[in-house]
């Protein structure tokens, strides 16, 4: 006879995995694109794909504020339908939308404007203009993919997560398509256009899903006719998505601009350690989306318990999707070690690419665990509506620990690119570390708030 305690403790893993799975599958499929990208531009010219790696750091630095507001909505949702307060969380909804354009619209004109950061930094001429051109057409994606944000907020709040799945399965065939018609004649152009063109075909699929849930909460399909506007959100609602979302946007923005910043910094070294960085950070950044989505799967479960009550189920949650993600990203970091040069194949055919980028890889294998554990942490934290942790954390393990490491190691020590790796993987763990600690301490006892 199976124990009453190991039976729920199965239930639990399955209803985890089930919702996390096609989640880290929407992130993976999300940075595939990315991959596609690169490769396209790794064997169109060196100085693009640095070009388009400088640019995508750039930008996503910006959008990333607008990302982390709009992430207010993944504890307000969720802990509103574990109460049963569904209206709500449509209202909290229609918020997210307006937000996303609002504050989209504010962050492409800051978007436009950090290319000058290159000049001031010294990068090569050709990486700079490339990055120039792609940043400017990238932005224009950027209200879409903060619209998408909020719908899938709203749907993995509802176990709602094939549309999820399907649209960017479908972006991928489309985004590999337009790559490979327009990358050859355009470079950095081409890949530009490619992305944000199914950016906002992903925002017109996710509408049509939240579109067919049941407004009282059974997400069953309706009917066209039966179809109800989302009601109009009060400024309650904004602030309170704000209240979670504003800590969520200085964590982002921080733990996207220390990887920016080396970047740069890379960038600076020269053409091949930039190329190298690329294209072990979009490597990386591939493992690290798989967690993003066990992250938003543990924030959907752990906020739905915090909102009926259940703290201390809460906190199994949590824990159970930290164990989730410490073993996926122990098997990406085998990887890693084992086949470092096929790895970096997928990008370029150029052999000191490839040789500059194995010693990176093998560094980015060092902090896989690292990079997973703060990732969902930050999701569990988010559920618990605990979201200035996660700001705090990033500040002090990537700010304080890792950029002083990087720039050490990276110049002093005249250790290069992998020196600046050093430093990353060494802010990644602090943060881990912080975050973790910070979960199981709020999910203790008495309230998360």
């Amino acid at each position: 006879m199976i124990e009453p305690s190991r039976s729920i403790a199965s239930a639990e893993a399955r209803a985890l995995l089930v919702l996390a799975l096609p989640l880290a599958l929407q992130q993976l499929g999300f940075q595939l694109m990315g991959t596609v990208d690169a490769a396209f531009l790794g064997r169109y010219d060196e100085s693009a794909l640095a070009g388009a790696g400088v640019g995508n750091n750039l930008l996503f630095a910006i959008s990333s504020i607008g990302l982390g507001l709009v992430m207010g909505l993944d504890t307000v949702i969720p802990q509103a339908i574990g109460a049963g307060r569904y209206p709500e969380a449509r209202r909290y909804l229609h918020g997210g939308l307006r937000l996303a354009v609002l504050v989209g619209l504010g962050c492409m004109l800051l978007v436009c404007a950090t290319p000058l950061v290159l000049d001031l930094a010294g990068v090569d001429a050709e990486v700079a203009r490339d990055a120039r051109i792609y940043v400017y057409l990238r932005a224009l994606g950027i209200v879409p993919f903060l619209l998408s944000v909020a719908y899938r907020s709203y749907l993995a709040a509802h176990n709602v997560t094939r549309p999820l799945v399907i649209a960017v399965v479908v972006g991928n065939v489309v985004n590999a398509g337009l790559d490979w018609l327009l990358v050859p004649p355009l470079g950095v152009v081409g890949a530009a256009l490619a992305t944000v063109s199914v950016q906002v075909m992903i925002v017109f699929v996710y509408r049509a899903a939240v579109n067919a849930l049941d407004p009282d909460g059974s997400a069953g399909p309706l009917a066209p006719g039966d179809r109800s506007p989302l009601p109009a959100s009060t400024r309650a609602d904004l602030i309170a998505i704000l209240r979670y979302g504003g800590p969520v946007a200085g964590q982002l923005f921080a733990e996207v601009s220390i990887f920016g910043v080396t970047t740069v910094i890379a960038a600076h070294m020269g053409t091949l350690p930039a190329a190298a960085h690329t294209i072990a950070l979009n490597l990386s950044s591939i493992t690290f989306s798989v967690t993003v989505g066990i992250g938003a799967a543990a924030s959907v479960r752990v906020g739905k318990a915090v909102g009926a009550g259940d703290l201390a189920l809460a906190r199994k949650r949590g824990v159970m999707a930290l164990v989730v993600g410490v073993a996926v990203m122990a098997s990406f970091a085998l990887v890693f070690v084992v086949i470092p040069g096929p790895l970096a194949r997928i990008y370029t055919s150029d052999a000191a690419i490839i040789s500059a980028s194995i010693p990176l890889l093998m560094i980015a294998a060092l902090f896989q665990l690292s990079d997973g554990t703060q990732a969902i942490g930050a999701g569990a934290l988010r559920g618990v509506g605990d979201t200035r942790a996660t700001l705090v954390g990033n500040l002090i393990g990537h700010y304080l620990v890792g950029l002083p490491i990087s720039l050490s190691l990276g110049f002093a020590a005249a250790m290069g690119a992998p020196g600046l790796w050093l430093g990353l993987s060494a802010g990644l763990t602090i943060t881990a570390l912080y975050l973790v600690q910070r979960f199981l301490i709020k999910t203790r006892n008495g309230s998360p708030r």
